[in-house]
């Protein structure tokens, strides 16, 4: 049990009444770090854990977190996550990603290390420049105290302002975090944070916090109930079998390794011509009979015979999510894939947001005749949505993707908005030289 030093939950009142006061405070009680006894203005909470933080070689001046794994290697571990399903859902309580975003959303595992991040571009910018990215442990260990750390050692929401961070350059944040819990065996799985500038920071922003939370919580125990309904196991993946429910809830399309994703958190990895069937039936809402599925993927030597037997085995891992005569999609999992977040995004404006989605080809390796325009599809609507921008540092980065690489009217713009000097600008040129050489044009 923590031990409040006097008068310190009364000075903890002025955080919202008088803020710059209360920072002033924060910051002359921790150039008491190394002192006996705590300053009235620090909690007994935050003072243990500033002595712990010292006792581990964390240094107030200069300390960066340590990093766990590379920004790749943790984006790749967060697909199997069990919190990669309510991700889009907390993404669009609390997020924003708007030019005028200045907080971020992030999601750290249970120990504390970041596997999500969603802001601006601003944001994201300022949280580079505290190495606050997707593999950097911010357990108490790797960067001293915080609000991710103090909630993953409390198991309780925490909330942390300016100088209550023991590392200064943290100083300027303010940090909310709370523990999301396994409703069935209430096992912590990760950590919801929301940080962001000291005027971000508001009276509601634990509350705000804690409903995502809440939130996140409801729908794991709704992924549950389905799949505690009967289930075998195939291998190494779960199977839901009962009449009536599923346990997809999404499409892994883009890139080389298509997935289809289940509620409890398992990739269901696709051969291509799974990955194609199901990427026809997302394409349509009215659904595909076996022979018009069969010419779309093997032209004329198609075989009806040959897509009911595919159609056979997708269904072991789709169970009623799909559906027969014609073959379609159920509603609940239809719309689901990232390739569709990627054109949803498009469609809402958040160009950034949508480049940022789309980090793969669609079906990369397929060569079916039907999929080439639904590839086309994605990547003209990103690339016109980038152009129609007028941002430069949008156009540097599609002009550096796979999809984006031989867009001449992208590299154009970015000359005239960046001139002909600039770096990006300069490398695009390239690789459409190479390429025209490459095609002997």
């Amino acid at each position: 049990m923590s031990t409040e030093p006097s008068g310190a939950v009364l000075v903890a009142g002025l955080r919202f009444s008088s803020p710059r006061k209360y920072e002033r405070m924060l910051r002359a009680a921790h150039d008491h770090t190394r002192d006996g006894a705590p300053p009235p203005a620090i909690t007994g909470d935050v003072w243990n854990s500033w002595q712990r933080s010292l006792a581990a070689g964390i240094d107030p001046d200069r300390h960066l977190p340590r990093h766990l794994h590379e920004v790749a290697d943790a984006v790749a571990l967060r697909r199997g996550h069990a919190l990669q399903t309510v991700m889009p859902a907390l993404s669009e309580l609390l997020a924003d990603e708007s030019s005028q975003g200045q907080h971020l959303l992030v999601l750290a595992d249970a120990h504390g290390e970041v596997l999500w991040r969603v802001g601006s571009r601003a944001a994201l910018r300022q949280a580079d420049r505290l190495e606050f990215v997707e593999g950097a442990d911010w357990s108490e260990a790797g960067v001293g105290t915080n609000a991710i750390s103090e909630a993953v050692l409390s198991g309780r929401a925490a909330q942390l302002f300016s100088a209550e961070h023991l590392v200064r350059s943290h100083h300027a944040w303010a940090c909310t975090a709370s523990p999301i819990r396994d409703p069935q065996t209430g096992v912590v799985l990760g950590v919801l944070t929301v940080s962001g500038p000291l005027h971000t920071v508001t009276a509601d922003s634990v509350r705000m916090v804690k409903c995502g939370v809440r939130v996140a919580e409801e729908l794991l125990r709704t992924a549950q109930r389905v799949n505690d309904r009967t289930t075998r196991t195939v291998g190494a993946v779960t199977v839901n079998l009962t009449a009536g429910h599923s346990s997809a809830v999404s499409l892994d399309l883009l890139g080389e390794h298509p997935a289809v994703l289940t509620a409890d958190g398992h990739r269901v990895l696709l051969s291509p011509r799974r990955a194609e069937i199901l990427a026809l039936l997302e394409s349509r809402d009215r659904g595909w009979t076996a022979d018009e599925l069969a010419y779309s993927i093997h032209g004329e030597t198609g075989s009806a015979a040959t897509i009911r037997i595919e159609m056979h085995r997708i269904r072991q891992v789709l169970g009623d999510a799909l559906q027969s005569t014609p073959y379609r999609l159920a509603p609940g999992l239809r719309g689901t894939s990232d390739a569709a977040r990627v054109l949803h995004l498009v469609r809402q404006g958040q160009v950034s947001a949508a480049l940022a989605a789309y980090t793969a080809p669609f079906l990369s390796r397929s060569t079916a005749r039907a999929i080439e325009p639904l590839r086309a599809e994605i990547t003209s609507a990103v690339g016109a949505s980038v152009r129609a921008s007028g941002d430069a540092e949008l156009l540097r980065r599609w002009c550096a993707t796979e999809m984006g690489s031989d867009d001449r009217a992208a590299v154009h713009a970015l000359g005239l908005l960046a001139g002909q000097a600039d770096a990006a600008y300069v490398s695009s040129l390239a690789r459409l030289s190479r390429i025209d050489s490459e095609l002997g044009l």
